[in-house]
């Protein structure tokens, strides 16, 4: 769908210098979903692998995050391949709502009640990012985190439109369940893409 320079916005990597991969497709189709463009298979441009690793050469960038839409619903072995090739680490964002494929330096799995995630993606996570729209997304959260490898970093982020109600939620939840940390879109707060 589109590929650029930013700083990562959520999660364990917030803050740093990150260069995005966004796939078009996606399977899941959250109703608060802040990128329902990237749903569609056919409505976006097709880039040569060779052409996005150049232009993630061209910048600094020591990370490419590959995001959706849902990912997993393309073949990603040779873009990986080709990303390790060049010295760039490979962070996957998905809702693991499709087999896994590639090489990834890090995997941030962000489970969706509308297709919840395979089973055999849950311990291969090492960050594990519930997006709290409501009040019950902190039990369903927690079923997850029962299912990861005890590395895994857990995170709670409010959905963007709820920020201000949830937000609060998260933080007292938070003291009470110490295991897990607050992610939030600084992106947003920030104005980058």
């Amino acid at each position: 769908m589109e590929h650029f320079y930013t700083i990562q916005g959520e999660g364990y990597h917030q803050g740093k210098a990150a260069y995005f991969v966004r796939l078009g497709g996606c399977d899941v189709g959250c109703t608060w979903c802040d990128v329902k463009e990237s749903w569609s298979f056919d409505a976006h441009p097709h880039w040569a692998i060779a052409s996005i690793v150049e232009a993630i050469k061209n910048t600094p960038a020591p990370i490419a995050v590959i995001t959706g839409g849902e990912p997993l619903l393309h073949p990603l072995d040779a873009l990986t391949t080709a990303l390790r090739e060049n010295g760039i680490a490979t962070n996957i964002e998905t809702s693991g709502s499709a087999s896994l494929s590639g090489a990834w330096d890090w995997i941030c799995l962000s489970p969706k009640k509308f297709k919840q995630p395979l089973p055999e993606i849950l311990p291969l996570a090492n960050e594990l990012k519930i997006i709290v729209y409501n009040k019950s997304d902190f039990a369903w959260g927690e079923q997850f985190a029962a299912q990861v490898a005890p590395h895994c970093k857990l995170y709670l982020q409010p959905e963007w439109s709820k920020a201000a109600a949830m937000t609060p939620l998260i933080i007292d939840y938070i003291k009470e369940h110490p295991k897990w940390e607050l992610s939030l879109q600084i992106h947003k707060y920030i104005n980058v893409p």
